[in-house]
């Protein structure tokens, strides 16, 4: 059980209610969230952020993964590794991988039961052979010689990609952990990786500025790259990919605030630049979808969450958090469920203060929405015609959220006015 010094639940904000109204609400639909826990913990950074079923996963600079029971991070136990710092975690099923300083893979089998139980499966890539002149001959090259920085996974051949700051990806075959691919991917750090579920492609991108798309060849164990998407000189530092019944969607996340992306042709399963998505003033850092929302954490210390119109390349930003203490390293982000109803979003941020924060977020129903932009527009032309409708609206929004109208602040203009009055 975490301790009330670890856990600090945010106290409600004025008028006695928790929820905050997202300050952007012409024309994009409304949206509330509040920050339902916060913890800070002497450890250090925490690098990577994995959810998996009912349990939260958090690596820092120690080297344990501490889980935490959803939503509400009450501590559940922690995982010891004695090999140095968490880079970065993956969870799928009943497994956790993790990557550590001494450059190697974890895996873990984990339980969600009341008694958490853990048990590490193995370590790749294996231990050495005796001869080492055999190991050579078996698996050539299976070891990064840098800092694994982030990983993926593609559940139907179940392979496990890896990608470092030593410029490869490797592919591990988790059924019997051999590495059954290596190749040089870039021509400086690998940031982000992530696998297309649907067709088995893999994209990664890097801080030599490109996106690259491979695929493994078929009946064979090495990959291909098919396809370079190179649209920005900055570096590339996160990849998301949102496969929705209408349309897959990469996004890619660079150091100049841009978030650029690409929808998949599903007849020739090539990706044209549909466009980017502006508004974070400093490095996107991190990228999760979840459906056709869209988070982004970056340097500005701010999280937002971005929409795409279904059947459409048109997308909006729905709402920008700014309850973060700095700048945004990790993000991980799933439906909270009720039995079978979808309740919302939970979203789960890591900062480089230090801190790690849950927020609960809820998006307004349609009818709610089109009643502010009517009133707003009834205003503009002096009209009252739908004023008791819009009201009685209004009144039902309170009820349904107990929702306070206050408009969240911007850390980066509290900043830049500091700054200013310097």
């Amino acid at each position: 059980m975490a301790s009330m010094n670890n856990l600090i639940i945010p106290p409600p904000t004025t008028l006695g209610s928790p929820w905050t109204l997202s300050p952007l609400r012409t024309p994009s639909p409304s949206l509330l969230y509040t920050c339902i826990a916060s913890l800070h913990r002497p450890e250090g950074q925490i690098h990577a952020v994995a959810v998996s079923k009912d349990l939260v996963f958090t690596g820092s600079d120690s080297c344990r993964i501490r889980a935490w029971r959803k939503p509400d991070c009450t501590e559940r136990g922690c995982l010891k590794a004695g090999s140095g710092e968490v880079l970065s975690m993956l969870a799928h099923g009943d497994m956790l991988f993790s990557s550590h300083e001494d450059h190697k893979i974890r895996t873990w089998n984990i339980s969600a039961s009341d008694d958490f139980l853990s048990r590490r499966v193995s370590t790749l890539p294996k231990r050495r052979s005796s001869f080492p002149w055999f190991s050579r001959a078996n698996n050539p090259n299976q070891q990064h010689k840098d800092c694994i920085s982030c990983m993926a996974y593609y559940c139907e051949d179940g392979l496990l990609y890896t990608g470092s700051y030593d410029k490869t990806v490797k592919v591990w075959r988790v059924s019997d952990n051999r590495c059954i691919d290596s190749f040089v991917a870039h021509d400086d750090h690998v940031n982000a990786v992530v696998a297309n579920q649907d067709d088995g492609c893999v994209f990664t991108c890097s801080s030599d500025g490109s996106i690259k798309i491979w695929r493994r060849v078929y009946k064979e164990s090495y990959h291909t790259l098919t396809l370079t998407l190179r649209f920005q000189p900055s570096p590339v530092n996160a990849l998301a990919l949102s496969s929705c019944s209408d349309a897959g969607v990469l996004y890619s996340g660079s150091s100049d605030g841009v978030i650029n992306f690409w929808e998949k042709e599903w007849m020739s399963y090539r990706f044209n630049h549909g466009g980017f998505l502006q508004g974070h003033r400093f490095a996107i850092l991190c990228l999760t979808s979840v459906q056709r929302l869209i988070f982004s954490g970056s340097a500005d210390a701010t999280i937002r969450l971005w929409r795409r119109e279904e059947g459409s390349c048109f997308h909006e930003c729905l709402a920008v958090i700014d309850g973060c203490g700095g700048p945004v390293k990790c993000l991980a982000a799933c439906l909270e469920m009720d039995k079978v109803n979808v309740k919302g979003y939970l979203v789960y941020s890591a900062s480089l203060d230090k801190s790690f924060k849950v927020w609960r977020v809820k998006v307004l129903p349609e009818e709610i929405n089109k009643a502010y932009l009517d009133d707003d527009n009834n205003s503009e032309h002096g009209s009252n015609t739908n004023g008791n409708r819009n009201s009685n609206l209004r009144i039902r929004e309170r009820e349904l959220y107990e929702m306070s109208p206050v408009l969240s602040p911007s850390w980066v203009e509290k900043r830049r006015q500091s700054s200013f009055s310097q």
